[in-house]
Protein backbone atom coordinates (compact mmCIF):
# COMPACT_ATOMS: atom_id res chain seq x y z
CA UNK A 1 0.00 0.00 0.00
CA UNK A 2 2.65 2.48 0.64
CA UNK A 3 4.40 2.25 -3.01
CA UNK A 4 0.86 2.37 -4.24
CA UNK A 5 0.76 5.73 -2.04
CA UNK A 6 3.80 6.87 -2.80
CA UNK A 7 2.93 6.82 -6.74
CA UNK A 8 0.24 9.79 -6.65
CA UNK A 9 2.64 11.50 -4.32
CA UNK A 10 5.52 11.78 -6.42
CA UNK A 11 3.06 13.45 -9.15
CA UNK A 12 1.86 15.93 -6.67
CA UNK A 13 5.44 16.49 -5.80
CA UNK A 14 6.45 16.78 -9.30
CA UNK A 15 3.80 18.95 -10.86
CA UNK A 16 3.91 21.65 -8.32
CA UNK A 17 7.46 21.89 -8.15
CA UNK A 18 7.00 23.13 -11.49
CA UNK A 19 4.02 25.47 -10.91
CA UNK A 20 6.32 26.84 -7.76
CA UNK A 21 8.89 27.55 -10.49
CA UNK A 22 6.55 28.93 -13.20
CA UNK A 23 5.28 31.29 -10.26
CA UNK A 24 8.89 32.51 -9.17
CA UNK A 25 9.38 33.52 -12.93
CA UNK A 26 6.25 34.63 -13.97
CA UNK A 27 3.83 35.49 -11.99
CA UNK A 28 4.23 39.15 -10.59
CA UNK A 29 3.66 39.75 -6.85
CA UNK A 30 0.82 42.01 -5.69
CA UNK A 31 1.80 44.86 -3.21
CA UNK A 32 -0.66 46.36 -0.11
CA UNK A 33 -0.12 48.38 2.17
CA UNK A 34 -1.52 47.64 5.94
CA UNK A 35 -2.43 50.05 8.50
CA UNK A 36 -2.69 49.71 12.32
CA UNK A 37 -3.75 52.53 14.14
CA UNK A 38 -1.47 51.96 17.54
CA UNK A 39 -2.48 53.44 21.06
CA UNK A 40 0.48 55.35 21.73
CA UNK A 41 1.76 56.80 25.19
CA UNK A 42 4.86 58.91 26.31
CA UNK A 43 7.76 58.42 28.50
CA UNK A 44 10.51 61.25 28.56
CA UNK A 45 8.64 62.71 25.24
CA UNK A 46 9.58 59.65 23.57
CA UNK A 47 6.41 57.88 21.64
CA UNK A 48 5.79 53.81 22.93
CA UNK A 49 3.28 51.04 22.70
CA UNK A 50 2.95 48.15 24.11
CA UNK A 51 4.11 44.62 21.66
CA UNK A 52 3.97 41.81 23.48
CA UNK A 53 4.21 43.13 26.49
CA UNK A 54 6.83 45.19 26.09
CA UNK A 55 7.77 48.94 25.27
CA UNK A 56 8.07 49.46 21.86
CA UNK A 57 9.35 53.11 20.77
CA UNK A 58 8.87 54.58 17.74
CA UNK A 59 10.42 57.07 15.28
CA UNK A 60 7.21 58.48 13.74
CA UNK A 61 7.40 60.58 10.67
CA UNK A 62 4.43 63.46 9.60
CA UNK A 63 2.23 62.33 7.02
CA UNK A 64 3.96 64.62 4.54
CA UNK A 65 6.87 63.31 4.90
CA UNK A 66 5.67 59.27 4.06
CA UNK A 67 6.96 57.65 1.83
CA UNK A 68 4.53 54.78 1.66
CA UNK A 69 0.75 56.72 2.88
CA UNK A 70 -1.10 57.32 -0.05
CA UNK A 71 1.00 56.35 -2.71
CA UNK A 72 0.25 53.83 -5.53
CA UNK A 73 2.91 50.88 -5.00
CA UNK A 74 5.47 49.33 -7.30
CA UNK A 75 7.75 46.54 -7.13
CA UNK A 76 10.44 49.00 -6.42
CA UNK A 77 8.78 50.15 -3.17
CA UNK A 78 9.26 46.64 -1.25
CA UNK A 79 12.84 45.80 -0.05
CA UNK A 80 14.80 42.83 0.70
CA UNK A 81 15.26 44.27 3.80
CA UNK A 82 12.05 43.43 6.04
CA UNK A 83 12.98 46.41 8.36
CA UNK A 84 12.82 49.03 5.49
CA UNK A 85 8.95 48.33 4.85
CA UNK A 86 7.49 49.70 7.86
CA UNK A 87 7.35 53.09 8.72
CA UNK A 88 5.07 54.89 11.80
CA UNK A 89 3.18 57.96 10.46
CA UNK A 90 1.99 60.41 12.78
CA UNK A 91 -1.51 62.56 11.52
CA UNK A 92 -4.20 64.45 13.44
CA UNK A 93 -7.62 63.37 13.53
CA UNK A 94 -10.15 66.04 14.96
CA UNK A 95 -7.15 67.52 16.45
CA UNK A 96 -5.70 65.24 18.25
CA UNK A 97 -2.67 62.78 17.38
CA UNK A 98 -3.24 59.11 15.81
CA UNK A 99 0.12 57.56 15.15
CA UNK A 100 -0.30 54.62 12.56
CA UNK A 101 1.92 51.87 11.48
CA UNK A 102 2.10 51.69 7.21
CA UNK A 103 3.86 48.71 6.51
CA UNK A 104 3.91 47.68 2.69
CA UNK A 105 3.53 43.57 1.93
CA UNK A 106 3.12 41.77 -0.79
CA UNK A 107 1.24 38.39 -1.99
CA UNK A 108 1.32 36.21 -5.24
CA UNK A 109 -2.23 35.60 -5.09
CA UNK A 110 -3.96 31.77 -4.50
CA UNK A 111 0.16 30.70 -5.68
CA UNK A 112 0.71 32.24 -2.02
CA UNK A 113 -0.60 29.16 -0.46
CA UNK A 114 1.05 26.86 -2.84
CA UNK A 115 3.75 25.61 -0.22
CA UNK A 116 1.40 24.96 2.41
CA UNK A 117 -0.69 23.27 0.20
CA UNK A 118 1.90 21.00 -1.31
CA UNK A 119 2.69 20.03 2.52
CA UNK A 120 -0.43 19.35 3.77
CA UNK A 121 -1.41 17.05 0.57
CA UNK A 122 1.47 15.07 0.89
CA UNK A 123 1.41 14.55 4.24
CA UNK A 124 -2.17 13.34 4.25
CA UNK A 125 -1.07 11.21 1.11
CA UNK A 126 2.32 9.95 2.14
CA UNK A 127 2.35 9.82 6.43
CA UNK A 128 5.64 11.20 6.26
CA UNK A 129 6.06 14.37 7.90
CA UNK A 130 9.71 15.43 7.07
CA UNK A 131 9.18 14.37 3.42
CA UNK A 132 6.27 16.64 3.03
CA UNK A 133 7.33 19.58 4.92
CA UNK A 134 10.56 19.43 3.13
CA UNK A 135 8.24 19.74 -0.17
CA UNK A 136 6.18 22.58 0.99
CA UNK A 137 10.01 24.37 1.86
CA UNK A 138 11.00 23.18 -1.71
CA UNK A 139 7.59 24.90 -3.11
CA UNK A 140 8.27 28.26 -0.84
CA UNK A 141 11.85 28.68 -2.10
CA UNK A 142 11.02 27.98 -5.76
CA UNK A 143 7.71 30.75 -5.17
CA UNK A 144 10.41 33.49 -3.62
CA UNK A 145 13.35 32.05 -5.82
CA UNK A 146 15.40 31.44 -2.99
CA UNK A 147 17.32 28.36 -4.46
CA UNK A 148 20.01 28.39 -2.15
CA UNK A 149 18.39 26.20 0.49
CA UNK A 150 21.13 25.95 3.03
CA UNK A 151 21.59 29.89 3.40
CA UNK A 152 18.81 31.80 2.82
CA UNK A 153 16.15 29.22 4.20
CA UNK A 154 17.47 26.62 6.65
CA UNK A 155 20.29 28.62 8.01
CA UNK A 156 17.66 31.76 8.50
CA UNK A 157 15.42 29.67 10.42
CA UNK A 158 18.49 28.21 12.62
CA UNK A 159 20.02 31.76 13.34
CA UNK A 160 16.85 32.87 14.52
CA UNK A 161 16.06 33.45 17.80
CA UNK A 162 12.78 31.11 17.60
CA UNK A 163 14.79 28.29 15.70
CA UNK A 164 17.57 28.53 18.19
CA UNK A 165 15.16 28.45 21.17
CA UNK A 166 13.27 25.36 19.68
CA UNK A 167 17.20 23.22 19.40
CA UNK A 168 17.83 24.15 23.14
CA UNK A 169 14.59 23.45 24.36
CA UNK A 170 12.84 20.36 22.60
CA UNK A 171 16.05 18.70 21.78
CA UNK A 172 18.41 19.71 24.39
CA UNK A 173 16.27 20.09 27.76
CA UNK A 174 13.01 18.26 27.08
CA UNK A 175 15.45 15.44 25.67
CA UNK A 176 17.68 15.66 28.00
CA UNK A 177 14.92 15.27 31.19
CA UNK A 178 13.00 12.70 29.48
CA UNK A 179 16.26 10.36 28.91
CA UNK A 180 17.39 11.38 32.53
CA UNK A 181 13.79 9.76 34.05
CA UNK A 182 13.80 7.40 31.56
CA UNK A 183 17.68 6.31 33.03
CA UNK A 184 16.60 6.48 36.94
CA UNK A 185 13.40 5.05 36.32
CA UNK A 186 11.30 8.20 37.76
CA UNK A 187 9.20 8.06 35.14
CA UNK A 188 7.56 4.38 35.88
CA UNK A 189 8.42 5.39 39.74
CA UNK A 190 5.60 8.22 39.07
CA UNK A 191 3.31 5.88 37.27
CA UNK A 192 3.53 3.25 39.85
CA UNK A 193 2.80 6.37 42.47
CA UNK A 194 -0.12 8.15 40.99
CA UNK A 195 -1.81 4.49 40.11
CA UNK A 196 -1.78 3.47 43.72
CA UNK A 197 -2.80 6.74 44.75
CA UNK A 198 -5.31 8.23 42.27
CA UNK A 199 -6.03 6.29 39.39
CA UNK A 200 -7.87 3.17 38.90
CA UNK A 201 -7.84 2.51 35.58
CA UNK A 202 -8.01 4.60 31.75
CA UNK A 203 -10.71 6.72 32.77
CA UNK A 204 -8.75 8.27 35.79
CA UNK A 205 -5.70 8.30 34.24
CA UNK A 206 -7.15 10.47 31.22
CA UNK A 207 -8.84 12.50 33.84
CA UNK A 208 -5.15 13.16 35.88
CA UNK A 209 -4.17 13.98 32.03
CA UNK A 210 -7.05 16.44 30.99
CA UNK A 211 -6.69 18.26 34.85
CA UNK A 212 -2.97 18.58 34.76
CA UNK A 213 -4.40 20.56 31.24
CA UNK A 214 -6.22 22.97 33.17
CA UNK A 215 -3.55 23.13 35.37
CA UNK A 216 -0.95 24.29 33.34
CA UNK A 217 -3.23 27.16 31.34
CA UNK A 218 -0.03 29.33 30.27
CA UNK A 219 -1.23 27.43 26.75
CA UNK A 220 0.70 25.97 22.99
CA UNK A 221 4.35 24.57 23.64
CA UNK A 222 4.55 25.51 27.14
CA UNK A 223 1.12 23.46 28.27
CA UNK A 224 1.94 20.70 25.27
CA UNK A 225 5.29 19.94 26.57
CA UNK A 226 4.42 20.18 30.73
CA UNK A 227 1.56 17.99 30.28
CA UNK A 228 2.58 14.99 27.08
CA UNK A 229 5.99 14.35 29.28
CA UNK A 230 4.23 13.87 32.78
CA UNK A 231 1.07 11.97 32.25
CA UNK A 232 2.62 9.79 29.12
CA UNK A 233 4.08 7.25 31.56
CA UNK A 234 1.17 7.00 33.27
CA UNK A 235 -1.36 6.81 30.22
CA UNK A 236 0.92 4.02 28.85
CA UNK A 237 0.42 1.87 31.84
CA UNK A 238 -3.13 2.29 31.38
CA UNK A 239 -3.25 0.93 27.68
CA UNK A 240 -4.59 4.45 26.51
CA UNK A 241 -3.86 5.17 23.29
CA UNK A 242 -1.55 7.66 21.92
CA UNK A 243 -3.83 9.09 19.45
CA UNK A 244 -6.55 9.48 22.86
CA UNK A 245 -3.80 10.98 24.93
CA UNK A 246 -2.46 13.70 22.11
CA UNK A 247 -5.68 14.60 21.55
CA UNK A 248 -6.64 15.45 25.16
CA UNK A 249 -2.94 17.01 25.25
CA UNK A 250 -3.47 19.40 22.23
CA UNK A 251 -7.54 19.98 23.13
CA UNK A 252 -6.25 21.23 26.47
CA UNK A 253 -3.25 23.96 25.57
CA UNK A 254 -4.08 26.52 23.13
CA UNK A 255 -8.31 26.32 24.40
CA UNK A 256 -7.48 26.56 28.17
CA UNK A 257 -5.38 29.33 27.52
CA UNK A 258 -8.05 31.66 25.95
CA UNK A 259 -10.34 31.10 28.40
CA UNK A 260 -7.76 30.47 31.87
CA UNK A 261 -6.25 33.88 30.27
CA UNK A 262 -3.98 34.63 32.93
CA UNK A 263 -1.41 34.26 31.01
CA UNK A 264 0.98 36.33 28.04
CA UNK A 265 -2.42 35.94 25.82
CA UNK A 266 -4.18 39.24 26.65
CA UNK A 267 -1.37 41.48 26.28
CA UNK A 268 -0.08 39.90 23.50
CA UNK A 269 -3.81 40.11 21.56
CA UNK A 270 -4.42 43.76 22.70
CA UNK A 271 -1.87 45.47 20.70
CA UNK A 272 -3.81 44.35 17.63
CA UNK A 273 -7.44 45.88 18.69
CA UNK A 274 -7.06 49.23 19.19
CA UNK A 275 -9.80 51.33 17.10
CA UNK A 276 -9.84 55.11 16.98
CA UNK A 277 -12.92 56.55 18.58
CA UNK A 278 -13.91 53.29 20.35
CA UNK A 279 -14.48 53.79 23.43
CA UNK A 280 -14.40 50.46 25.24
CA UNK A 281 -10.74 49.42 23.30
CA UNK A 282 -9.46 52.91 24.30
CA UNK A 283 -6.67 51.74 26.49
CA UNK A 284 -4.40 48.54 26.87
CA UNK A 285 -6.57 48.07 30.17
CA UNK A 286 -9.91 48.52 28.27
CA UNK A 287 -9.01 46.32 25.22
CA UNK A 288 -7.64 43.69 27.94
CA UNK A 289 -10.54 44.15 29.85
CA UNK A 290 -13.17 43.56 26.02
CA UNK A 291 -10.23 40.13 25.69
CA UNK A 292 -11.86 38.99 29.22
CA UNK A 293 -15.12 40.36 28.67
CA UNK A 294 -15.15 38.62 25.75
CA UNK A 295 -14.38 34.50 26.90
CA UNK A 296 -17.93 33.61 27.56
CA UNK A 297 -18.42 33.66 23.89
CA UNK A 298 -15.05 31.36 23.40
CA UNK A 299 -17.74 28.75 22.18
CA UNK A 300 -14.86 26.54 20.39
CA UNK A 301 -12.35 26.44 22.88
CA UNK A 302 -15.41 25.69 25.64
CA UNK A 303 -16.27 23.15 24.00
CA UNK A 304 -12.96 21.61 22.74
CA UNK A 305 -12.33 21.50 26.57
CA UNK A 306 -15.81 19.98 27.71
CA UNK A 307 -15.28 17.29 24.93
CA UNK A 308 -11.91 16.24 26.18
CA UNK A 309 -13.15 16.23 29.48
CA UNK A 310 -16.19 13.78 28.25
CA UNK A 311 -13.22 11.81 26.85
CA UNK A 312 -11.56 11.46 29.83
CA UNK A 313 -14.95 9.80 31.43
CA UNK A 314 -15.74 7.34 27.81
CA UNK A 315 -19.03 10.01 27.49
CA UNK A 316 -17.99 11.59 24.64
CA UNK A 317 -21.14 11.83 21.79
CA UNK A 318 -19.06 11.87 18.89
CA UNK A 319 -15.08 10.94 18.45
CA UNK A 320 -14.66 9.95 14.95
CA UNK A 321 -14.49 6.36 13.53
CA UNK A 322 -10.45 6.22 13.76
CA UNK A 323 -10.45 7.45 17.43
CA UNK A 324 -12.95 4.96 18.10
CA UNK A 325 -10.95 2.33 16.49
CA UNK A 326 -7.63 3.57 18.58
CA UNK A 327 -9.32 3.57 21.95
CA UNK A 328 -10.82 -0.53 20.95
CA UNK A 329 -7.39 -1.22 19.74
CA UNK A 330 -5.50 -0.12 23.18
CA UNK A 331 -7.95 -1.19 25.63
CA UNK A 332 -8.41 -4.97 24.08
CA UNK A 333 -4.68 -5.56 22.50
CA UNK A 334 -2.57 -3.20 24.59
CA UNK A 335 -1.16 -1.75 21.47
CA UNK A 336 -1.03 1.94 21.93
CA UNK A 337 -0.25 2.69 18.38
CA UNK A 338 -1.28 1.35 15.34
CA UNK A 339 0.65 -1.17 13.48
CA UNK A 340 2.10 1.07 10.82
CA UNK A 341 2.45 4.30 13.06
CA UNK A 342 5.64 6.09 13.34
CA UNK A 343 5.78 7.53 16.51
CA UNK A 344 7.88 10.69 16.25
CA UNK A 345 9.10 9.37 20.58
CA UNK A 346 11.58 7.04 19.68
CA UNK A 347 12.50 4.04 21.13
CA UNK A 348 14.99 4.69 22.98
CA UNK A 349 12.29 6.79 24.99
CA UNK A 350 9.57 4.08 25.41
CA UNK A 351 11.76 1.31 27.76
CA UNK A 352 12.91 1.49 30.85
CA UNK A 353 16.85 1.36 30.83
CA UNK A 354 17.55 1.93 34.49
CA UNK A 355 20.16 -0.10 36.05
CA UNK A 356 20.10 -2.97 38.54
CA UNK A 357 21.77 -1.10 40.79
CA UNK A 358 19.47 1.64 41.32
CA UNK A 359 16.88 2.18 43.09
CA UNK A 360 13.97 4.62 41.80
CA UNK A 361 12.30 6.86 43.67
CA UNK A 362 8.82 9.38 43.12
CA UNK A 363 10.75 12.33 44.18
CA UNK A 364 13.69 11.52 40.86
CA UNK A 365 10.16 12.93 39.23
CA UNK A 366 8.29 15.35 41.24
CA UNK A 367 11.15 17.48 42.42
CA UNK A 368 12.48 18.37 38.84
CA UNK A 369 9.00 18.68 37.42
CA UNK A 370 7.88 20.78 40.73
CA UNK A 371 10.95 23.35 40.22
CA UNK A 372 10.02 23.37 36.24
CA UNK A 373 6.57 24.64 37.20
CA UNK A 374 7.55 26.61 40.19
CA UNK A 375 10.22 28.84 38.22
CA UNK A 376 7.80 29.00 35.10
CA UNK A 377 4.58 30.26 37.14
CA UNK A 378 6.80 32.26 39.05
CA UNK A 379 8.94 34.46 36.52
CA UNK A 380 5.63 35.18 34.59
CA UNK A 381 3.99 36.49 38.18
CA UNK A 382 7.37 38.31 38.30
CA UNK A 383 7.79 39.50 34.62
CA UNK A 384 4.68 38.81 33.09
CA UNK A 385 6.58 35.87 30.84
CA UNK A 386 7.63 32.67 31.59
CA UNK A 387 11.04 31.88 31.80
CA UNK A 388 10.63 28.39 30.20
CA UNK A 389 13.89 27.44 29.24
CA UNK A 390 15.66 28.55 32.36
CA UNK A 391 12.81 26.20 33.80
CA UNK A 392 13.74 23.16 32.01
CA UNK A 393 17.51 23.98 32.19
CA UNK A 394 16.80 24.16 36.47
CA UNK A 395 14.73 20.85 35.95
CA UNK A 396 17.34 18.98 34.22
CA UNK A 397 20.32 20.43 36.15
CA UNK A 398 18.46 19.09 39.47
CA UNK A 399 17.59 15.58 37.87
CA UNK A 400 21.06 15.12 36.74
CA UNK A 401 22.32 15.85 40.42
CA UNK A 402 19.71 14.16 42.51
CA UNK A 403 20.62 10.96 40.53
CA UNK A 404 24.56 11.19 40.31
CA UNK A 405 23.62 11.68 44.47
CA UNK A 406 21.66 9.10 44.81
CA UNK A 407 24.47 6.86 43.19
CA UNK A 408 23.99 6.82 39.78
CA UNK A 409 27.36 6.18 37.89
CA UNK A 410 28.08 9.01 35.62
CA UNK A 411 28.46 6.74 32.20
CA UNK A 412 24.73 5.79 32.60
CA UNK A 413 23.48 8.77 33.37
CA UNK A 414 25.05 10.67 29.97
CA UNK A 415 23.96 7.47 28.33
CA UNK A 416 20.47 8.17 29.53
CA UNK A 417 20.95 12.18 28.44
CA UNK A 418 22.19 11.00 25.11
CA UNK A 419 19.36 8.51 24.86
CA UNK A 420 16.77 11.53 25.61
CA UNK A 421 18.36 13.37 22.61
CA UNK A 422 17.51 10.59 20.33
CA UNK A 423 14.28 10.11 21.04
CA UNK A 424 13.52 13.71 20.26
CA UNK A 425 15.91 14.53 17.51
CA UNK A 426 12.95 13.61 15.03
CA UNK A 427 10.65 15.47 16.59
CA UNK A 428 12.79 18.50 17.02
CA UNK A 429 13.91 17.92 12.91
CA UNK A 430 10.44 17.95 12.48
CA UNK A 431 9.50 21.03 14.34
CA UNK A 432 12.22 23.24 12.85
CA UNK A 433 10.82 22.18 9.34
CA UNK A 434 7.53 23.33 10.31
CA UNK A 435 8.48 26.67 11.16
CA UNK A 436 10.58 26.99 8.06
CA UNK A 437 7.55 26.58 5.87
CA UNK A 438 5.90 28.60 8.32
CA UNK A 439 8.09 31.53 7.80
CA UNK A 440 8.18 31.40 3.43
CA UNK A 441 4.13 31.07 3.79
CA UNK A 442 3.87 34.06 5.72
CA UNK A 443 6.37 35.86 3.53
CA UNK A 444 4.70 34.60 0.20
CA UNK A 445 1.55 36.57 1.75
CA UNK A 446 -0.85 33.45 2.04
CA UNK A 447 -2.66 35.36 5.30
CA UNK A 448 -2.77 38.37 3.34
CA UNK A 449 -4.25 37.16 -0.14
CA UNK A 450 -7.10 35.01 2.37
CA UNK A 451 -7.82 38.50 4.04
CA UNK A 452 -8.31 40.62 1.06
CA UNK A 453 -10.76 37.57 -0.47
CA UNK A 454 -13.09 39.44 2.52
CA UNK A 455 -15.61 42.02 1.19
CA UNK A 456 -17.29 44.58 3.32
CA UNK A 457 -20.46 44.01 1.60
CA UNK A 458 -21.83 41.07 3.85
CA UNK A 459 -24.58 40.70 5.72
CA UNK A 460 -24.16 41.30 9.52
CA UNK A 461 -25.16 37.68 10.97
CA UNK A 462 -22.33 36.41 8.45
CA UNK A 463 -19.56 38.17 9.36
CA UNK A 464 -18.23 36.07 12.75
CA UNK A 465 -18.65 32.76 10.93
CA UNK A 466 -16.39 34.48 7.82
CA UNK A 467 -14.02 35.67 10.19
CA UNK A 468 -14.00 32.16 11.51
CA UNK A 469 -13.39 30.37 8.44
CA UNK A 470 -10.82 32.90 7.25
CA UNK A 471 -8.84 32.75 10.56
CA UNK A 472 -9.20 28.69 10.08
CA UNK A 473 -7.44 28.80 6.65
CA UNK A 474 -4.62 31.03 7.97
CA UNK A 475 -3.82 29.47 10.97
CA UNK A 476 -4.39 25.86 9.32
CA UNK A 477 -2.07 26.65 6.23
CA UNK A 478 0.43 28.89 8.39
CA UNK A 479 0.49 26.35 11.39
CA UNK A 480 0.38 29.86 13.96
CA UNK A 481 -2.57 30.81 15.85
CA UNK A 482 -0.83 34.29 17.29
CA UNK A 483 0.75 34.97 13.59
CA UNK A 484 -2.88 34.80 12.49
CA UNK A 485 -4.06 37.37 15.17
CA UNK A 486 -1.55 39.55 13.69
CA UNK A 487 -2.77 39.53 10.25
CA UNK A 488 -6.87 39.44 11.28
CA UNK A 489 -7.13 41.59 14.32
CA UNK A 490 -6.35 44.45 12.22
CA UNK A 491 -9.35 43.77 9.64
CA UNK A 492 -11.87 42.15 12.24
CA UNK A 493 -12.02 44.84 14.47
CA UNK A 494 -12.73 48.15 12.38
CA UNK A 495 -14.93 45.72 9.92
CA UNK A 496 -17.26 44.52 12.56
CA UNK A 497 -17.79 48.15 14.04
CA UNK A 498 -18.40 49.41 10.38
CA UNK A 499 -21.36 46.61 10.03
CA UNK A 500 -22.61 47.02 13.41
CA UNK A 501 -22.80 50.54 12.80
CA UNK A 502 -23.73 50.14 9.18
CA UNK A 503 -27.14 48.40 10.69
CA UNK A 504 -28.00 50.26 13.77
CA UNK A 505 -26.91 48.18 16.59
CA UNK A 506 -27.95 48.62 20.02
CA UNK A 507 -24.90 47.06 21.39
CA UNK A 508 -21.93 47.31 18.35
CA UNK A 509 -19.83 46.44 21.83
CA UNK A 510 -20.92 43.03 22.55
CA UNK A 511 -21.41 42.23 18.46
CA UNK A 512 -17.44 43.26 18.36
CA UNK A 513 -17.34 40.49 21.31
CA UNK A 514 -18.85 38.14 18.98
CA UNK A 515 -16.40 39.19 16.08
CA UNK A 516 -13.34 38.95 18.72
CA UNK A 517 -14.24 35.58 20.01
CA UNK A 518 -14.70 34.43 16.26
CA UNK A 519 -10.88 35.18 15.07
CA UNK A 520 -9.57 34.24 18.92
CA UNK A 521 -10.89 30.38 18.20
CA UNK A 522 -10.60 30.00 14.66
CA UNK A 523 -7.18 30.86 14.80
CA UNK A 524 -7.02 27.71 17.96
CA UNK A 525 -9.13 25.15 15.82
CA UNK A 526 -6.62 25.82 12.68
CA UNK A 527 -3.36 26.01 14.70
CA UNK A 528 -4.76 22.95 16.58
CA UNK A 529 -5.72 20.68 13.34
CA UNK A 530 -2.77 21.90 11.32
CA UNK A 531 -0.05 18.96 10.56
CA UNK A 532 2.39 21.88 10.16
CA UNK A 533 1.47 23.75 13.81
CA UNK A 534 3.73 23.20 16.60
CA UNK A 535 1.66 22.14 18.95
CA UNK A 536 0.41 19.80 16.64
CA UNK A 537 4.18 18.46 16.38
CA UNK A 538 4.76 18.68 20.18
CA UNK A 539 1.64 16.89 21.15
CA UNK A 540 2.36 13.89 18.99
CA UNK A 541 6.28 14.10 19.97
CA UNK A 542 5.51 14.27 23.72
CA UNK A 543 3.18 11.83 24.19
CA UNK A 544 4.74 9.66 21.55
CA UNK A 545 2.39 9.41 18.56
CA UNK A 546 2.19 9.23 15.31
CA UNK A 547 2.02 12.77 13.90
CA UNK A 548 -0.98 12.05 11.50
CA UNK A 549 -2.41 9.52 13.39
CA UNK A 550 -2.83 12.31 15.83
CA UNK A 551 -4.39 14.91 12.97
CA UNK A 552 -6.65 12.13 11.34
CA UNK A 553 -7.91 11.33 15.04
CA UNK A 554 -8.36 14.98 16.37
CA UNK A 555 -10.09 16.67 13.03
CA UNK A 556 -13.68 14.94 13.37
CA UNK A 557 -14.22 15.80 17.29
CA UNK A 558 -12.44 19.15 16.77
CA UNK A 559 -14.17 19.80 13.42
CA UNK A 560 -17.78 19.41 14.89
CA UNK A 561 -17.05 21.31 18.08
CA UNK A 562 -16.31 24.14 15.13
CA UNK A 563 -19.04 23.73 13.82
CA UNK A 564 -21.37 24.68 16.74
CA UNK A 565 -19.56 27.40 17.78
CA UNK A 566 -20.06 29.04 13.99
CA UNK A 567 -23.78 28.42 14.77
CA UNK A 568 -24.00 30.17 18.33
CA UNK A 569 -22.18 32.80 17.19
CA UNK A 570 -24.36 33.56 14.45
CA UNK A 571 -27.60 33.40 16.53
CA UNK A 572 -25.75 35.33 19.27
CA UNK A 573 -25.61 38.28 16.13
CA UNK A 574 -29.11 38.59 16.40
CA UNK A 575 -28.84 39.69 20.14
CA UNK A 576 -26.72 42.50 19.30
CA UNK A 577 -29.63 44.43 17.47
Amino acid sequence: MKKLATVPGFWIFSITMILSLFAGFYVAPSFVIEKVVLDVEMENDAPFYIYKGKKKFIEPVNLSESRLMNKTLTSADYNSDKSKNFEYVLDYKFGEKQYTKVEIKRHFGLWSLLPALVAVMLCWILKDPVASLISGIFSGALLLQKYDLTEEVFLETFMSKSGAGVLLLYLWLLGGIMGIWAKTGAAQAFADFMTRKFVRGPRSAKFVAWLLGIIFFQGGTVSTVLVGTTVKPLADKENISHEELSYIVDSTASPIASILAFNAWPGYVQAFLFVPGVAWLATESDRITFFFSSIPLSFYSLLAVTGTLLLAFDKAPFLGKKMDEAIIRARTTGKLDADDAEPLSAKELQKNSKPDYYKENVLDFFLPLGTLIAIAIGTFAAFGSPYVRTAFGAAVLLAFVMGMFRGMKLKDMMEGVSDGLKGVVMGSAILMLAISIGNLSKEAGGGLYLVELLGQSIPFWSLPVILQILTVLIAFSTGTSWGTYAVAFPLAMPLSLAIAQSVGMANPEFYMMICFAAVMNGSVYGDQCSPISDTTVLSSMCTGCDLMDHVKTQLPPATLAAVIAGLLWTICTFFAL
